[in-house]
């Protein structure tokens, strides 16, 4: 807990009061060059980039999710081939490759960025799906039965709880891969933490690298943790049940 808050506090302080850190990243500074990123708000960079992660990653999910839940009954086992190959397209193709072709359709901005990460998302969110869907015990399903539950009913009050945990799991892979992914939006004109590493690598600064990079990986390390905490939580919750 107390290297949380620690890493909370610490992550605060970059983005609200980043002067604080001035005199360590002069060190980094080369040629007169300024020690903090001052090209633009690096609170408002970091909430850009929170909300560009968060959003491919809930569409992510929802995409995953409900294929991983379709080609897991009767009616849609067939599709499983199909459906994990259409999932490791973002796998095969790096997100680099993905927005070269995206910014010639959709052009430059948030689009591109969105379409790289949610293709980059999609794998282990389907997977984990998948697994946790295909684990629930057939003794408890056969109990489920026994106590007249009609398959909606099924799904919604036992499959889906006892298999939340794992989908979680990949929800929480997929949104910590993506927060350092996502620093290539910046190279199409996305807004987000990306913009202080490019113009660190632009410039030869080191110091905006290194804060750029801080701030990410603080990032990643809280979100996390926090989804962690959650999926402990609905573990502990279907173990009761």
């Amino acid at each position: 807990m107390a290297g949380r808050l620690c890493a909370a506090a610490l992550l605060l302080l970059l983005v609200l009061a980043p002067r604080l850190f001035a005199p360590a990243f002069r060190l980094l500074a080369e040629d007169g060059a300024p020690a903090i990123y001052d090209q633009g708000s690096l609170l408002q960079l970091t909430l850009d980039h929170v909300a560009l992660v968060a959003g491919s990653t809930a569409a992510s999910a929802i995409v995953a999710v409900v294929l991983g839940v379709l080609v897991t009954r009767p009616s849609g086992r067939d599709f499983l081939p199909l459906s994990r190959t259409l999932v490791n397209v973002g796998q095969v193709f790096p997100p680099v490759a993905v927005l070269a072709v995206a910014v010639p359709l959709v052009g430059f901005g948030l689009e591109p960025t969105l379409i790289a990460l949610v293709l980059y998302g999609l794998l282990p969110i389907f997977e984990n799906t998948v697994a946790g869907l295909d684990g629930v015990p057939a003794a408890v399903m056969d109990a489920a039965r026994g106590m007249g539950l009609d398959p909606r009913r099924r799904f919604l009050s036992v499959e889906l709880p006892l298999a939340m945990p794992l989908i979680l799991a990949g929800i929480r892979l997929s949104a910590v891969i993506n927060i350092g992914t996502a620093t290539i939006g910046s190279t199409v004109a996305a807004k987000g933490l990306g913009e202080v590493i490019l113009a660190g690598l632009g410039t030869g600064n080191t110091a905006f690298i290194l804060q750029g990079g801080i701030i990410v990986g603080l990032l990643a390390v809280l979100v996390y943790d926090a989804l962690g905490l959650l999926e402990a939580r609905l573990a502990a919750r279907a173990g009761r049940a």
